[in-house]
């Protein structure tokens, strides 16, 4: 357990934690506690939640991923990447839906740490990523049309792509110009603040001066106030109604959910990883992750990750442990006790404008042009599961990707595996001058496996209908064989017993001769004949034509 589990909270403090090395943490963790803080409201407003879900998720998420994560930096809260699975979740299945359903993904995320799946996730293909990634940074602009132009819809906007646009274009006429021209501010002091102010975010710049004019000069646009109320400045426990016979439809919000936190969160420490030249621990995030997940709900909180802006943010400040992510967590704490009765004051178009930009930043547009234009695999995957998104949903996105990209990936192996006759003029005879006549000899490429197994069948079954009376399959470059191919092969090894053709099996190396042992293919072949190397091969090829009394040397 311990390799499995073992948190870099414990390893750091094993180490020996000093003076110096807390007053940098506490630095770096109070600087991205403010960074934080009008994401937080950000995002939970974007997904139809009241702004203190989204305090309190950073908060509560955001202490327990420092104290038991994989990860030195790794700052845990609200992402935008949930923003379009919560408002669907929410819509479809409501407030207890979704905190079901993270309760869930989080008792997945600690099982794919058990696992040990930590690796594994990181094999995600880089256009799913980008696709579905660039898709939902494209649904969060389009959800905060509204705010940002002030429309006052007469109906319900459609949760749909498509509806959203139509209602917007037709009611284009009714904008709010003082929400237009505050959307604009926020996202100028948002892109452009950090010149000349580097250690106040331009977020939390836009949310003052903004909330300071709208409230000084009385100014008619939607308020957090005016659309939410007043934001508690207490965290309470609840519990959730749970009807046992809606668990299984809640599985495939939660995998969504899972997958969703897993990939996040270990590309946050990846990229932490990169910018401090360290290492993290990738099963114990994820085991953290699910922990975290699980009980953020019960005090009101929504799905949390690893956040790769916060995370960087807190590194670039000058973080050197996670207690640098504790004080984050306690900051956030200490801003909504005493600030909350301002922050309900920040306008609506204020926080469209911060959205806007993380939809632009999350888009990742220069990796889409460049996917574009490499591989029309690539091309394949980037596109599906950036349409999926965007057209139909998230989870479908993330799971018809996934198994497409399996699909291709493994249609391309097939491609590279072959199996070919040998040029013995110009490999072998330099060293094997008297090879019988009779014995031909093929070399096998590429996995054994079922995506190339009825073409190895179709190939061998051809052989087996020449003259050759024995045949050495040179298999060095044969890194496995799977059940589909062990059952193939199976198959013409009868075949090629019916015609009098003997089989040897030259360069097997140790796992592909286990799996044949194992199966029971070594003993049809018979197992002295399953060779180590080509020189071995050839010996027990010729002592076979031996046996059949047609030796005579070429």
């Amino acid at each position: 357990m311990n390799s499995v589990f073992k948190p870099k909270l414990y390893i750091v403090l094993l180490q020996g934690y000093s003076r110096q090395l807390f007053q940098k943490d506490l630095i770096a963790g109070i600087i991205v506690g403010i960074v934080a803080l009008p994401l937080a409201i950000a995002f939970a407003v974007a997904s139809g939640l009241a702004p203190d879900k989204g305090l309190v998720t950073a908060i509560i998420a955001g202490l327990i991923i420092s104290l038991l994560g994989g990860s030195r930096f790794q700052i845990g809260g609200p992402t935008g990447a949930f923003i379009v699975i919560v408002y669907g979740i929410l819509q479809k299945y409501g407030l207890d839906g979704l905190m079901i359903s993270t309760m869930m993904a989080g008792v997945m995320l600690i099982g794919f740490g058990l696992l040990r799946l930590g690796v594994i996730i990181k094999f995600i293909p880089h256009p799913l990523v980008v696709g579905f990634t660039s898709g939902i940074a494209l649904i969060i602009f389009s959800t905060q049309i509204k705010d940002a132009l002030g429309l006052e819809l007469s109906h319900k906007i459609p949760a749909d792509f498509a509806g959203k646009w139509i209602a917007y274009f037709s009611n284009f006429g009714n904008a709010n110009s003082y929400a237009l021209i505050i959307t604009g501010i926020t996202i100028f002091i948002t892109i452009y603040s950090s010149s000349l102010i580097k250690k106040i975010p331009g977020s939390l710049l836009a949310i003052i001066l903004t909330t300071a004019v709208v409230t000084i000069f009385k100014l008619p646009v939607q308020t957090i106030h005016s659309v939410f109320g007043e934001i508690p400045n207490t965290i309470s426990f609840q519990l959730p109604h749970l009807e046992w016979g809606l668990l299984r439809e809640y599985i495939q919000p939660a995998f969504t959910i899972a997958i969703l936190c897993a990939i996040e969160s270990l590309l946050s420490a990846v990229v932490a990883d990169g910018m401090t030249s360290g290492s993290h621990r990738s099963n114990t995030e994820l085991i953290a992750q699910g922990i975290a997940n699980i009980f953020t709900p019960f005090f009101g909180g929504i799905p949390a990750t690893g956040a790769i802006a916060r995370t960087a943010t807190n590194i670039k400040n000058g973080a050197k442990t996670p207690i640098a992510g504790i004080v984050h967590a306690i900051t956030l704490l200490l801003i909504m006790f005493i600030f909350s009765k301002w922050a309900a004051l920040i306008p609506m178009p204020c926080l469209a404008g911060i959205l806007i930009v993380v939809a632009y930043n999350m888009s990742e547009w220069r990796s889409f042009r460049a996917i574009v234009k490499g591989s029309k695999y690539d091309v394949l995957v980037l596109l599906t599961s950036f349409l999926l998104t965007v057209f139909v949903d998230l989870t479908v996105a993330i799971e018809v990707g996934m198994v497409f990209s399996a699909m291709l990936f493994m249609q391309r192996m097939s491609q590279l595996s072959n199996i070919e006759l040998v040029d013995l003029d110009t490999d072998i005879l330099e060293n094997y001058s008297a090879l019988p006549v009779g014995v031909d000899v093929y070399e096998i490429t590429g996995p054994f496996f079922f995506g190339a197994a009825q073409s190895y069948k179709e190939a061998l079954k051809e052989i087996a209908g020449g003259d050759s009376h024995v045949l050495i399959l040179r298999m060095r470059y044969v890194p496995f064989i799977d059940s589909t191919g062990v059952l193939n092969f199976q198959e013409v090894i009868k075949d090629f017993r019916i015609r009098k053709v003997t089989i040897v099996l030259s360069g097997v190396r140790p796992e592909v001769r286990e799996t044949l042992v194992a199966c029971g293919l070594a003993d049809l072949i018979g197992r002295e004949l399953v060779c180590d190397n080509f020189g071995e091969a050839v010996i027990k090829a010729t002592a076979e034509l031996e046996k059949k009394k047609i030796f005579r040397s070429k």
